[in-house]
C-alpha cells in the first residue's frame, strides 16, 4: 500500500514537472520588452537565490567542499552551465520570436539525439528498433529542412545542447538541486555583471515604473527551480520507464500551444516532418517498454530460481539436522543403557554347515 501511494505521489510530481515545462511558453512573452539575454541573466541570478533557500532548508552544504576539491568535476560543472545557458537563452528567444513549434520539435527529437550521442561518444550498441527510430528521425529532419527552406537549426541546437547537458550531468552524478545551485553560482557573477552593465547603459527593463514587471523577472527563479524540484521528487518514486514516457508531455504541450494558442503556421511538409518524428518516438517507446518487460521477466525468473535453490538448501539442512539429532539421541540412549548394566543383544544364531553325505 505504501509503495502504491509513493508511486502515485511520484506520478503527480512528474505530471507537475513536465506540465510546467510544457506551459512555460506562456510565461516568457509576459517579460517583454526584456530581451532574451536579459531574461536569461535574471533567470540565473534569481534561480541561485531560490535554490540557495532550498539548500538552506534542507541543510545540504557538504557537496560544496567536495566539488571545490575536485577540479575536473568543477570544470565539468562549468561546461554544463555554459551548455544549459545556450539552451535556455535560445529557447526564450524562440518563444518570444514566434518559433514555439520549432522549439517543441527540439525536445521531441532530443531522445533520438541522446541515443546518437550514446553511440558516438560512449560507444553504446543499439538494438534494431533504436537504429530504425534514429533513421526515421534523420528523415524527419530532412523533410523539415526542405519544408523550411533551411535546416531547423533552433530544434537542432536545442536538442543537441540538451543532450550534451544530459551527458555531462551523467558524468557529474550530482543531485538536481545541488547541480542547479553549482551551475547558477558559476554563472551568477557574469549574469549580475551583465545586468549592472545594462542598468548603467540605461537599457535595463528591471525596476521601471511598472513594479509588476520586476516581480515577473524575479519569478524566473521560481519558474526554473520549482519544476526541477518536482522532477527530482518524481525521479526517486517512479520507474525510469514511466519517467521516460512522461518526458513527452512537455513538447506535446508546447506544440499544442504553438499551433492552437500562438497560431503558428503548420504547412503540409511540417506536418509530414512532425509525423515522422512521432513515428520514431512511438517505435522508441515500444522498444523501451518491451526491453523493460523482458528485463523484469528475467529478474522474476532469476528470483524464482534463487528462491527454489534456497528452499532446497533449507530442506536439505533441515533433514541433516533431524538426522544428526536422531543420531545424537540414539548415541545417548546406548551410553545410558551401558551405564545401567543392560544385557547385550543376543548373538546371531549360526546354522552349522552340513557335511556332505
Amino acid at each position: 500500500m505504501k509503495a502504491q501511494t509513493e508511486q502515485r505521489t511520484g506520478l503527480l510530481y512528474g505530471f507537475g514537472a513536465y506540465g510546467m515545462w510544457g506551459l512555460v511558453p506562456l510565461f516568457w512573452p509576459l517579460l517583454k520588452p526584456s530581451g532574451a539575454i536579459e531574461i536569461l541573466a535574471h533567470r540565473m541570478v534569481w534561480s541561485l537565490a531560490v535554490v540557495g533557500v532550498a539548500l538552506l532548508a534542507m541543510r545540504r552544504w557538504g557537496w560544496i567542499r567536495e566539488l571545490l576539491r575536485r577540479p575536473r568535476k568543477l570544470a565539468l560543472t562549468a561546461l554544463a552551465a555554459s551548455v544549459i545557458s545556450v539552451n535556455w537563452g535560445l529557447y526564450i528567444w524562440a518563444v518570444n520570436n514566434g518559433a514555439v513549434v520549432e522549439a517543441s520539435l527540439g525536445y521531441f527529437i532530443n531522445p533520438l539525439v541522446t541515443i546518437a550521442i550514446g553511440v558516438l561518444v560512449l560507444g553504446e550498441r543499439l538494438r534494431r528498433a533504436q537504429w530504425a527510430a534514429v533513421g526515421i528521425g534523420v528523415a524527419a529532419v530532412l523533410v523539415l529542412a526542405i519544408g523550411y527552406g533551411r535546416p531547423p537549426w533552433i530544434s537542432l541546437v536545442l536538442a543537441f545542447s540538451f543532450a550534451a547537458y544530459g551527458l555531462i550531468k551523467k558524468k557529474l552524478n550530482m543531485g538536481g538541486v545541488e547541480s542547479l545551485a553549482a551551475e547558477t553560482a558559476l554563472l551568477f557573477l557574469p549574469a549580475l555583471g551583465y545586468l549592472l552593465w545594462l542598468g548603467a547603459q540605461g537599457r535595463s527593463t528591471f525596476a521601471l515604473d511598472d513594479p509588476g514587471h520586476s516581480w515577473l523577472l524575479a519569478a524566473t527563479g521560481l519558474v526554473t527551480a520549482i519544476p526541477l524540484i518536482c522532477f527530482g521528487a518524481a525521479a526517486i518514486r517512479v520507474p525510469l520507464s514511466t519517467l521516460g514516457l512522461l518526458q513527452y508531455l512537455a513538447p506535446v504541450f508546447q506544440f499544442g500551444l504553438g499551433v492552437l494558442y500562438f497560431h503558428e503556421a503548420m504547412p503540409p511538409e511540417r506536418w509530414a516532418g512532425f509525423s515522422l518524428v512521432w513515428v520514431a518516438l512511438a517505435l522508441l517507446t515500444w522498444d523501451a517498454l518491451r526491453t523493460a518487460r523482458r528485463s523484469r521477466a528475467r529478474l522474476a525468473e532469476a528470483g524464482a530460481i534463487a528462491a527454489a535453490t534456497a528452499t532446497t538448501a533449507a530442506t536439505a539442512a533441515s533433514e541433516a539436522a533431524v538426522a544428526a539429532e536422531a543420531a545424537e539421541v540414539a548415541g545417548a540412549a546406548e551410553v545410558a543403557g551401558a551405564a545401567h548394566g543392560a544385557p547385550e543383544p543376543p548373538a546371531a544364531a549360526v546354522t552349522p554347515a552340513r557335511e556332505p553325505a
